[in-house]
């Protein structure tokens, strides 16, 4: 029993060293796009359907309080520039709610 448990540990070790997470992160299910949604939102404390403004806004506040300058850490920067990111591409692009002058 205990060799099994060796080896299962030398595994996860394994597993950690080459694919940089541990084998049962891998079987939990990854959030989708409206899950990414919600926690952006969560992240940057913003309401749905807010502007452009204000994603910038709350996203300089952020970076304001997790630089690594004011003690925050580098993972912290990278999820609000992605939490960014991920809410400004949900935005209409601009003018495409008006008509065209084609004709």
């Amino acid at each position: 029993m205990l060799r099994f448990a060796i080896i299962l540990l030398i595994v996860c070790l394994l597993y950690r060293w080459a694919f940089g997470e541990w084998p049962w992160h891998a079987l939990t299910s990854r959030p989708t796009r409206d899950q990414a949604l919600f926690n952006a939102r969560k992240l940057l404390r913003i309401e749905q359907g807010a502007s452009r403004e204000q994603i910038l806004a709350a996203h300089k506040r952020l970076i304001a309080m997790v630089h690594p300058d004011k003690g925050g850490t580098n993972k912290q920067v990278h999820d609000a520039n992605d939490a960014r990111d991920l809410l400004l591409e949900e935005l209409p692009a601009k003018g495409a709610d008006l008509p065209s002058d084609d004709g």
